[in-house]
């Protein structure tokens, strides 16, 4: 029976570059001779993709939070099912660039909502499935958003539009997630260059997952 792939997410702020340090994991992960998929929240699979377009786009007001949390759970339903869970199943190894943690911290910590509601939806979303792995980028609010300002043009810019308040209190947030699970989740310093963080990921990874081959 072939053996069911890890799954990986990066976790973060905005502008911590988690998008450039999935593309070089994955990169390294098939040089070690993995089948890999590369894939991101809200999003992912044709139907999620549709409803990132709701969430992520607009005024930050656009949506209340329960409104907001309840379009992410739809997203990632879709998502574990449609895409998640068959690769994993295939024997790949899945690499996200947000998951449930986001959740957590953006409508939890950011927003207020209850983490028991989260967690509610969070298992009917997705049931069980947790990720073997989760990488959490940091660096202060400050430089994330002055990162973000220099992506142009894909008008993704709800939650960039926050204030400073709101940043501060999800950076909180994924701090406490990390302390909360820490054999699940590993904080990395997201202010130093990019080689050196891709090393300190790859790092993780082989000391984590051994069969990484990294």
């Amino acid at each position: 029976m072939r053996r069911r792939g890890s799954f990986i997410t990066l976790e973060g702020g905005e502008g911590a570059g988690k998008s450039t340090q999935m593309a070089r994991l994955k990169t390294a992960l098939v040089k070690a001779g993995h089948s890999c998929t590369a894939t991101r929240e809200p999003g992912g699979s044709h139907g999620a993709e549709e409803i990132r377009d709701l969430i992520v786009t607009g005024t930050a007001n656009r949506w209340d939070s329960i409104t907001e949390a309840l379009l992410i759970a739809a997203a990632r339903r879709d998502h574990v099912e449609r895409l998640i869970r068959p690769a994993l199943k295939r024997g790949e190894w899945v690499l996200s660039d947000r998951f449930v943690d986001s959740t957590i911290a953006y409508q939890g910590y950011g927003r207020g909502l209850p983490i028991t509601l989260l967690t509610r939806l969070r298992r009917l979303s997705c049931e069980r499935l947790m990720p073997d792995l989760t990488i959490i980028l940091d660096l202060p609010v400050e430089d994330g958003l002055a990162r973000a300002a220099l992506r142009k043009g894909n008008g993704e810019m709800r939650f960039e539009s926050e204030t400073i308040d709101f940043h501060r209190r999800l950076r909180d947030g994924f701090h406490k997630i990390a302390a909360e699970d820490p054999e699940r989740c590993v904080v990395i310093d997201a202010t130093q260059e990019v080689e050196s963080v891709s090393a300190l990921i790859r790092a993780v990874v082989r000391a984590r997952l051994p069969d990484s081959g990294l």
